[in-house]
Formats: structure tokens, sequence, C-alpha cells
């Protein structure tokens, strides 16, 4: 443990941060895995879904919780599966 009253907050802070980040992550996630069920189950709403996707994939890459690569990894893998069971 820090003994440092400074050291003491950035404990705090990245602890605050770190949990802020695993809740983003696991939303973003839940979101990619509702849009990949909605193309393979060939949705009325797939376009919306994966667009929704797709959104909160850029909002990590703004947040500097996924790198720029990864998104673009990820989006263009939603948009392919998207336009093969289009």
């Amino acid at each position: 443990m820090p003994n440092i009253k400074s050291a003491k907050k950035r404990v705090k802070v990245i602890a605050a941060k770190t949990a802020n980040n695993k809740n983003f992550t696991s939303a973003m996630r839940t979101d990619i895995k509702k849009a990949n069920a909605a193309i393979e189950g060939n949705a009325a709403d797939k376009e919306q879904v994966v667009r929704l996707a797709i959104k909160k994939i850029d909002k990590a890459v703004a947040k500097g919780i996924l790198k720029k690569n990864t998104a673009s990894r990820k989006k263009s893998s939603l948009a392919r599966k998207l336009n093969a069971g289009a």
C-alpha cells in the first residue's frame, strides 16, 4: 500500500476508472453478441442492432478502451456478416 497521499488517491482513481472501463467493455461485448445473434437469426431489426454495436465500438475507441485497429477489425467483421446474410 502507498504511504504518500497522492499515491493513495491514484490507487482510488485507477480503481474507479478500471471499474468503469470494465462495465463499458462488458456492455460493448454484449451489444456485439446481440448483433451477431440478430444476424444469424435473420431478425427484422438486424441493421439497427449492428449500427448500435458499431456505435458502441466507436465510443470505446474515443474513450481509449479499444485501439483503433481492433475496433476496425470488429466493425469490419460485423459488416461482413451483415452483408453476407442480407
